[in-house]
């Protein structure tokens, strides 16, 4: 091995060597860092409560024309379940008995004059 062959080697192998501890010397001290600013972010809530922060605002966009159908429909179809739902069906059936039998007491009537 020459001289230069041997100078440019030992130079390459010393200079990965040491860019490789100064990279892990490095990641490691901002990781540190990381660390220790979040501890003393927890130490700091503990002693000093902050308020807690306001809930984010909804963002409003102008609604178009089918959106606007869509609400309406939606609307129209929550009201008709609702008074389905509250609806009492044995009243129903009883008036459309009374009914039903008043019909046929009145075609009886017609029909025996």
């Amino acid at each position: 091995m020459g001289l230069t062959t041997g100078f440019l080697g030992g130079f390459t192998l010393t200079s990965a060597v040491l860019y490789l501890t100064i990279s892990l010397h490095t990641k490691n001290r901002a990781t540190q860092a990381a660390l220790l600013r979040q501890q003393r972010q927890v130490l700091t809530n503990v002693v000093e409560t902050q308020p807690p922060t306001p809930e984010p605002t909804a963002r409003e966009a102008p609604v178009g024309l089918a959106e606007m159908a869509k609400d309406r429909w939606n609307r129209e179809v929550e009201g008709v379940v609702k008074r389905l739902y509250e609806t009492d069906w044995r009243r129903v059936r009883e008036r459309m008995e009374d009914r039903v039998d008043a019909v046929v007491h009145k075609i009886k009537d017609n029909g025996s004059k």
